[in-house]
């Protein structure tokens, strides 16, 4: 069995990121003595919601590209879909602090979630065809 080394990588980078967009919540919830919620504070909603879009699509994509990686996908492949999977995750909670209709906006939350998409079906339609039982 292969270890899926590439991804392993990335995802420690990751891991990185996802510790970063947890601290920024807690900053902000010790800042604001909101214990629970958002208290109605809109920087506080933004950074719940970047911390928590990214645990929402990021454990099923890596785990999805590991398999892929295990099962001797071609490495270039590989760090073509986690380096575009953490530019995204990067990318996305840039523009969660920044308002609607700006151009911040559409580039990086927009962008970053548009690349996530585009990672989770690269990734999905890469394992329907390898691992098709027919």
């Amino acid at each position: 069995m292969h270890i899926p080394t590439i991804t392993g990588f990335y995802l420690a980078l990751l891991a990185l990121l996802y510790l970063v967009l947890g601290l920024q919540v807690s900053r902000l919830r010790r800042g604001h003595r909101v214990v629970f919620g958002d208290g109605d504070n809109i920087k506080l909603r933004s950074a719940i919601r970047a911390h928590g879009n990214f645990a929402e699509y990021v454990p099923v994509i890596v785990l999805l590209v590991a398999i892929l990686e295990m099962s001797g996908m071609p490495t270039a492949r590989v760090h073509l879909l986690m380096g575009m999977l953490l530019v995204a995750r990067l990318l996305h909670p840039l523009g969660m602090y920044v308002g609607p209709r700006t151009m911040q906006f559409q580039i990086c939350r927009v962008g970053g979630i548009l690349l996530t998409l585009l990672v989770l079906l690269a990734a999905a339609l890469l394992a329907l065809a390898r691992f098709w039982p027919f």
